[in-house]
């Protein structure tokens, strides 16, 4: 089958059919797919939509229990709030949030879901309150 001609001269002198032509170009697009979708970061249109809403959401649910640390901090009576928030168990404390009022903005036609669970951990993750806030005359409790 050789014949004393070595791999590079045979590469050179062979032709491909219309079929294997056809055939390679069809394996390189699916292990192209696969290769994308499996490793390369691909997606649907679908699954960036669903991607794009829950960022969306999550970026809505930040926003909001960063407004509300800041809301609890700056409120008159932080401290006995402070205590009670750390001593209550997890599932209790975003009710002390949401009944201090500090997870509701105005403005908003429905709150946002989330927000007064994110603000409760973030606010019982803290050490203490800080020493520089300001405290202001809100009527949140």
């Amino acid at each position: 089958m050789t014949n004393g001609t070595s791999f590079s001269q045979r590469w050179q002198e062979y032709r491909p059919s219309k079929a294997i032509w056809a055939w390679s170009c069809i394996a390189s697009v699916v292990l192209t797919m696969i290769v994308g979708f499996t490793y390369g970061g691909w997606v649907t249109g679908g699954t960036a939509e669903s991607m794009a809403a829950q960022a969306k959401e999550d970026a809505r649910e930040n926003l909001v229990a960063n407004l509300c640390v800041d809301g609890f901090v700056s409120s008159v009576n932080a401290e006995a709030t402070f205590a009670d928030i750390k001593e209550a168990s997890s599932w209790d404390r975003d009710n002390l949030i949401e009944e201090g009022g500090w997870a509701t903005i105005d403005g908003l036609e429905e709150q946002v879901a989330g927000a007064a669970d994110l603000c409760a951990e973030r606010i019982a993750n803290m050490e203490d309150l800080p020493a520089d806030r300001v405290v202001g005359t809100s009527d949140n409790t």
